[in-house]
């Protein structure tokens, strides 16, 4: 069962209105949820553009522009990648800021390297560089990804 996101969420909108931003996400393993817990919200359209769920190597290129090259390096779930995500879903928007979240929910695919749980996040826009910040979150897929939604989302309030 996910968390009330509510107070959240409405935090959120009302920091955005206040700076007259208007965001974008872009989103791997949370599936939507960021989306979702935002337009939850009645009004949400004021502030948020619209959203992209990347969930495959593929998408992260075609929707994002990510570079082949980064995520064959790199991987999916890294700094360039998340980074890459951000910075494609303003360049693929009419948002000033954007956040995009790319991590390991699990059970599977968790390597020593790159755990189960482990999530990146990165922040772009509003004329600043991006930002961008690693997590280790515990506990089964939904419990990370709600973790996940909820980190992105605190991220961006420190942000603003």
């Amino acid at each position: 069962m996910l968390p009330d996101f509510t107070k959240l969420a409405t935090t959120v909108g009302n920091a955005l209105q206040k700076k007259s931003l208007k965001l974008v996400t872009a989103e791997s393993c949370t599936g939507g949820l960021v989306a979702q817990v935002l337009t939850s919200i009645p009004g949400s359209s004021v502030y948020y553009d619209h959203g992209f769920v990347a969930y495959s190597n593929e998408s992260k290129q075609e929707l994002l522009g990510v570079e082949e090259e980064v995520l064959k390096e790199f991987g999916a779930v890294s700094e360039q990648a998340v980074r890459g995500m951000a910075e494609g879903a303003l360049n693929y928007s009419h948002a000033q800021i954007s956040l995009a979240v790319t991590g390991i929910a699990g059970p599977d695919g968790g390597t020593t390297e790159k755990p189960t749980g482990m999530v990146w996040f990165a922040l772009a826009g509003d004329g600043r560089i991006t930002k961008t910040e690693c997590q280790c979150f515990e506990g089964d897929r939904e419990t990370i990804r709600a973790q996940a939604a909820q980190f992105v989302l605190e991220f961006l309030l420190r942000w603003l």
